[in-house]
């Protein structure tokens, strides 16, 4: 279970710290970013979706694993 915890972990902080500067860039950019905000949104909301799914994947799969062992004897 603790690896499940690290690994969450590992993929959901760079996933939600990259999305959220692809996100500022979308908003704030100048000069040349500001040319490419819709792709640096769509980008930094697919990073988002990606991290926060993982961790919602993972939570479903962990606790199907623990009904499993639950009702082994």
């Amino acid at each position: 279970m603790a690896d499940n915890r690290v690994a969450k972990g590992i993929v959901l902080v760079p996933c939600l710290l990259l999305g959220g500067a692809f996100l500022a860039t979308a908003i704030w950019g100048q000069g040349a970013a500001a040319d490419n905000r819709g792709l640096a949104a769509s980008i930094g909301v697919a990073l988002l979706l990606a991290g926060l799914g993982a961790q919602w994947l993972s939570n479903e799969s962990a606790q199907t694993d623990s009904d499993r062992s639950e009702k082994t004897p």
